[in-house]
Parts: C-alpha cells; structure tokens; sequence
C-alpha cells in the first residue's frame, strides 16, 4: 500500500512590520501610526509593489529600535493596507488583518525588513462546542456593554453585523483589556473553541474590575450629593408649586388628553400598542425634555389619520355619467373608458371578489395642458361620493417627498401620501397625482421609484412611510396620475398604469365649453352677471377662439373671457354704463388688443419648392411650411430651422430617395452641380421626428422640377429609401391643425387609417383624408 509523503507549507516572502504595544488580529480593521523609517519604506513598498500585502508582528521588547528575528513574536499576521496618509513625518495607515502567519526567517534588514513566511493551517473543531464557547463570548460581550464599555468602533459595527465564530474570537481579543504577551498567547492560539474561552475569561476579569470601581465611585457619589440633592430639589419643588398657582391648572393636563385619543383610536393593534409606548416615553420625560416635541409631533401625526374611516363605495354609473356630461363637454373616448373602470369596480362588489374595495388599476390620463385632466379627476371622486385630494410631483427630486423623512432627522415629517390622506379624512379618497412626468432626481434618491411601491396594487397594501414607520393599507386608494408626456415616465412605473389619451380640443368642443362653463365662470369671478353684457353670439366666441387663441386646452381661452370681462367691469365702473356689448369688433379690439392669429394659416397661392407638413406638440398639432431652394454648387445639403437629429436624417433620406427616382420624377438636375437648402421656418423653435418625410420630399420634388404644390394639401408620414411611407403619431391633433389652417386635403400613412376614427366628424367633412403607403401615390395626385 502506498503512503503518501506529507505536504510541505510553502514558504512565502513578503515585506515585515515590527510593532510596540500593539498586537493585530486577523479580520481587524484598525488605524496604526509608522515613526521608524525601515516600516515607513516596508509600507510604502508592500502598497506599491505586493498589492498592499504587508506582514505585521510584535517586538518582544518596546525599548528595541532594530529588533533580529529572535526579539521578534514568531506569530504574526498577513495584513491588507487599505489607505496610507503621510502626515507631520510620520505614516498613517488603516490596515485589515487576514490571516496568522509563522514567520520562519528574515532575508532582508534594510533599507526595510523583508521576512519568509509559512500559513499557518485552521484545525477542524466540534461545531457544538466552538458554537456553545461563542454565545458565552457574545453574552459577555453584551454585558460589558451595557455597563458602559466602550468598544472599537470599527468592530462593534462588525460584531453587530454578524461574524463567524473564529472572526468573533479575534475582534474581542483586539477589543479586550489584556497585557501584550496575553494577548500575543490568544494570537497564537490556533484552536477556535480555546481562543473563545480564554478571552471569555480575560473579558470577565476586565467586567469585574469595571463593577468594582463603579461601586466605589456611586458610594463615593452618593455620599458627596446627598445634601445638594436634597436642597436643589426642595428649591424647585418650591417654584413649581409657586408657578402651577400662577397659572391655576395641574400638570397632568400638559398633553390635552392625548392618551385618550390613542385609546379611542380606531388603529389596528399593532399600532396602537406602538403609540402607547411612545405616550409612556413622552409623559416620563417631561415637556421640557428636547425629544419631547419630536414624540408629540409624532403621536398627533398617527392620531389624525383617518383610522376606520372609508367614504362609500356604491358605484351609480348613470349619476358618474351625468356628472361626468355635467362638468366636461366632449372627451367621450375617455368618459367611455372611466364609466368602464367605475362598472367594473360595481361588478365586482357585487360578486364580492373585492371586499375590501381595492381596485388592481391605477389610471394615469396623459395630454396637452389645459384639456381637463385635473378637473376629470375632480368629476370622478363627486360620481363616486369619495374625497378628493391632490398632491403635485412637478418638480419634486427628493425621494422622501413620497416616503417621508425617517424621525432621526431634525424636522422630518410625513410624505405626500399620508398628508393627502390626512387631508382627505379617509383611507379610500381619489388621490391625484399631478405632472407625473416632470418628477425628478438626484443624490437625495428617485421620488419616481418610491411611486413603484405606491402605485403596485400587490405592494401598496403594506406601504410604509419612513416617518411612521409601520405599514399602511392603500389599496382602497383611488390612484389617478396625470401627465403631458408618457416618454420621460420611467418604464417601471409606466408599466404600473392604464394610460388614457387626452387629445387636444377641436374648434366646436372649445366652442361649447365656453358657452356652458367658461363664460359663466368668469362672469361670476369678475362680479358680473348676464345683465351686465349682452349675450355673446356664437359668430363671437368662434371670433375670439379663432383670433385670440391657438392651444389644445382651453386656458388661454379661458384668460381672454377673464381679460374681456375685467375691462367690461372696468367700463361700467368708470363710465356709469350699465350693459355692455361686447358683440362689437372694436370693444373687442379696444379690450384685447390686435387679433394675435390668422384663421388661415395655409400659403396665399401656389408656389414652387414650399409645401405644408403637419406636426404634433405637447400642447395640440401644428402646420409647418416646408422650403426648398435649388443653388449652383457642388451638391450639398443645407439644413437650417433648428432640426432635431432625427428631422436633419429625413432630409437626407427624402434627397437620396429622390436622387433615385430623379428619371421617373422628370428632374434633369445634375446634382453635382447644385445645392439644396431646406428650410422649416419660424427658426427659433426646435423642430424634431420623421413625420414631416412626405412634406419633404414633396418640396425637393416640386424645387427640382419648377412644379408648384396645391396650397390647399397638407400631409404627414415618414418616407424611407425606398419610397415607403410609415405610420406616424398624433393625426387627431394633426387634423384639427390642417383644419384650423384652411386645408381641404390631407395624405397619411395607410396604416393609419384606422385612427380615423377619433376624428370628428366636422373634420371629416370639411377635409379629404388620402391613405397612402408609397410616396408614388402623392406624387401622382399632385404632379401628375
């Protein structure tokens, strides 16, 4: 049978470190201080040159100054150097211990040591009992602490975190009050379950001698302070009696019957029994003790949410329906789509599947400023008898806005979230929340992602504010989120919500809003009434929209009946008249000033090189005259308007489709011999997307060949290299632009078409939609 030959320690060379007074344990992290210029160039060797691995024992004798291998502990430890600061001739360094070494010979003595060393091996032990010598260790070291001890920081914070029973062992020896060879024994001793128990041992000894002396110094203590404490006592006894009569009430009243509100409180158990230990903290400490605000800030906090109080639930869907046709004209898509939420949260009260009134989607209505997406809001909560509140993200970056702000810090308070239920006196409100799209974030946290947890109906029913502290239930909450752009909503939270498109408003919408709520409303805020004007005739109010306003909501719209009805109010001030009319152009025009748009909008007559593109914006759709000029040159392209990236590589891929169709379009340029240059006019506002690639190639098709474009045509769609024409964004906006303009023809992308259908029908009418998927098609219809 063959043996095996025993397996030789490889001997390893590195640079050595002598110490005084100092021994260091492996897995300990401590600050040393190198004076000796042999270990300041062992330091700054091993942190350049051995990936900061150094070898670190302790000298026999402090009074040594160039100790030999034999003054010198031959268990030392194989230590990492973390950070070196060199500072009034002397080296700073923080350094971790990582494992015992036996050092076996010295090779090099300047200009720093360098020593051979061995690993020393880890003896396998009986789990039970290294686990059994290490809760004596810890009960130990708990003890010492709650005396008083005072530990290495450092290893607390590892002790605290959770070591393994070896590290345990070491991080208490570095800690313990022990002579140098004692603590040297404990370094050199390789078994765990030993280690554990000799600096048990040395820590009770050090426990011993604590109490002693704390017994001698509170009799000492006590002795010394019993006549002052007795009279400085009897004097404040003494000037509280004498100020409680002043103000003829008892102390006890001090907290106005806080502890019976948390009694009465309708908070679960939990919580309740959290609140009365606070109480307790808070009656002992006193009013006058400087956590004492904090604590009562805290309780009246808890006490005022609105605990076992829900509006109810009843959903009617034809009073949701009235309410809904009361306080808005139009949207019927969207109506259409909140009826149909509202009638399934009925559905399901009825079948008690959703007991507890949670609903599992989170609405977020996203459009143009001004279209009625607060105020919808506003709408469902009266349908559904609830409270409505609303809290506005635009802007926020701190993630403690939603969370709110842990007690530890000095003025924190609650979120957004339970202020909002607070506010709203009930745990099942409408709660909005506004411009989700313009939160924000920076070194405070991502307020977009503390909405994750609020907005998940898996999660929300635990949701914990920091400053409470304990979980609460939101999933009664109706959540409504409202934005104008879906693109800078984070992925995550966008995938949490039912997203609802708000479109901008079309002439006769804006038109009957006026003449059923702004008219009114404003009247009724300037402190007139219908006796005060003569009634507005409807040519008026399409005079005003037409002349006066150009956006997709309806608040301009709204500013110029506020302007017009404060110079009306004014004029029967001043000039003792009781009516005015205000169905005269030139009262109009001396209260509002010149017309500030032009209803046609479209060019004046047909010209070459100029064609009419039609774009989307966040506040509804707009026209956009596209211009080409044909130059002698040398076959550039140049681009101006302020393009976007995008918008600059559909110019570029409309020229090169049409440099090869040149024989097929009739163009005999030599595009060798000319420049092209593309202009989108109003220059100052940025202009971006592929959907202006028909216009384009329309305008460079109509430059090269001398043909002009019908004013009367406008058309959308991105064009590709070879001639396709893709589906675009926004043509309900884009329509009601074209129609605003004076346009009677429109050509989109096929693929489209089915969009149709969310145009109104005065459009529709008065417009000619053309589907196209080739560019060929446009060119035939207008060139031809």
């Amino acid at each position: 049978m063959l043996k095996t030959a025993p397996i030789q320690p490889i001997k390893k060379s590195l640079p050595l470190i002598p110490l005084r007074n100092v021994i260091l344990f492996p897995s300990v992290e401590t600050s040393l201080f190198f004076g000796r210029k042999s270990s300041g160039n062992a330091l700054v060797h091993a942190y350049d040159n051995s990936n900061g691995l150094v070898i670190i024992t302790t000298q026999q004798s402090v009074k040594t100054d160039k100790p030999e291998l034999n003054d010198l502990y031959s268990v030392g430890v194989l230590a990492k150097i973390q950070h070196v600061l060199r500072s009034d001739g002397t080296l700073h360094a923080v350094v971790r211990g990582l494992s015992r070494v036996n050092i076996t010979k010295i090779t090099q003595t300047a200009p720093f040591y360098i020593a051979e060393f061995v690993d020393l091996p880890t003896i396998p032990e009986p789990v039970a009992e290294v686990r059994q010598s290490a809760e004596a260790l810890l009960s130990q070291l708990r003890r010492a602490f709650s005396m008083g001890r005072q530990f290495d920081l450092p290893a607390m914070m590892q002790l605290s975190g959770g070591v393994s029973s070896s590290d345990l062992a070491d991080q208490a020896s570095f800690s313990v009050n022990a002579k140098i060879g004692e603590k040297q024994k404990l370094l050199e001793t390789l078994l765990v379950s030993q280690r554990l128990k000799i600096v048990t041992e040395y820590l009770i000894r050090e426990i011993k001698v604590a109490q002693l002396e704390k017994s001698i110094e509170k009799k000492t203590q006590e002795k010394f302070n019993t006549g002052m404490k007795r009279n400085v006592l009897e004097e404040r006894k003494r000037q509280i009696e004498v100020e409680l009569k002043k103000l003829g009430k008892k102390s006890s009243s001090q907290f106005n019957g806080l502890e019976a509100k948390i009694k009465n409180s309708k908070m679960p158990l939990e919580i309740k029994k959290d609140c009365k230990k606070e109480y307790e903290r808070l009656a002992q400490m006193g009013p006058m003790a400087p956590e004492s605000s904090y604590i009562r800030t805290y309780l009246d906090t808890v006490v005022d949410l609105p605990w076992g109080k829900y509006d109810s639930a009843h959903v009617e869907i034809k009073k949701a329906q009235k309410n809904l046709n009361e306080d808005h004209y139009g949207l019927k898509p969207v109506k259409e789509r909140i009826l149909e939420h509202l009638a399934v949260l009925q559905m399901k009260a009825k079948q008690k599947k959703a007991e507890d009134g949670s609903t599992s989607n989170i609405l977020c209505f996203i459009g143009p400023p001004g279209v009625g997406k607060t105020s919808l809001g506003k709408s469902i909560a009266r349908a559904l008898g609830r409270k409505f509140v609303r809290a506005s993200l635009g802007g926020i970056r701190d993630e403690a806005e939603i969370r709110g702000h842990r007690r530890t810090y000095v003025g924190a308070m609650p979120g957004r979230i339970v202020k909002g239920l607070q506010h709203a006196g009930s745990f099942n409100p409408v709660f909005m929340l506004d411009e989700v799209d313009k939160v924000g974030a920076d070194y405070r946290g991502d307020p977009s992602a503390a909405l994750l947890e609020t907005l998940d109906p898996e999660q929300n029913r635990e949701f914990t504010d920091h400053y409470l502290d304990f979980p609460l239930d939101l999933s009664r909450v109706f959540f409504i989120l409202t934005g104008n752009v879906l693109s800078t909503v984070p992925g995550p939270l966008r995938d949490r919500l039912e997203i609802i498109d708000f479109s901008s408003y079309t002439q006769e919408e804006k038109f009957h809003i006026a003449k059923k709520y702004l008219i009114q409303k404003q009247l009724k805020a300037n402190g007139l009434d219908l006796n005060h004007i003569s009634p507005l005739k409807d040519a008026t109010i399409n005079f005003l929209i037409d002349k006066y306003t150009r956006e997709a909501g309806v608040r301009e719209l709204e500013r110029v009946f506020a302007r017009l009805f404060r110079k009306t109010a004014k004029t029967i001030i001043v000039s003792k008249k009781k009516r005015v009319n205000l169905n005269d152009k030139t009262v109009l025009a001396r209260f509002l000033g010149p017309q500030k748009f032009s209803s046609q909008l479209k060019e004046k007559k047909d010209q070459v090189g100029v064609s009419t593109g039609l774009a989307w914006t966040s506040v509804g759709g707009e026209i956009l005259s596209i211009e080409v000029n044909v130059m002698p040159g040398h076959g550039k392209l140049i681009l101006t308007g302020k393009l976007g990236s995008v918008m600059k590589e559909s110019c570029a891929a409309a020229l090169s489709y049409v440099r090869s169709q040149a024989n097929k379009f009739g163009i005999k340029q030599n595009f060798s011999k000319i420049d092209l240059h593309i202009h989108v006019p109003q220059g100052a506002i940025p202009k971006d997307g592929p959907s202006a690639g028909t216009a384009i190639t329309t305008a460079l098709v109509s430059a090269l060949t001398g043909k002009a474009i019908p004013r009367h045509i406008g058309m959308t769609g991105e064009v590709t290299l070879r001639g396709n024409v893709l589906e675009i964004g926004g043509l309900k906006e884009k329509a009601i632009a074209a129609h605003r303009a004076g346009l009677n023809t429109i050509f989109f992308p096929f693929d489209n078409k089915k969009s149709l259908i969310d145009i109104p029908a005065v459009i529709k009418k008065d417009i000619k939609f053309i589907p196209v998927s080739q560019y060929a098609e446009i060119y035939k219809y207008i060139f031809a």
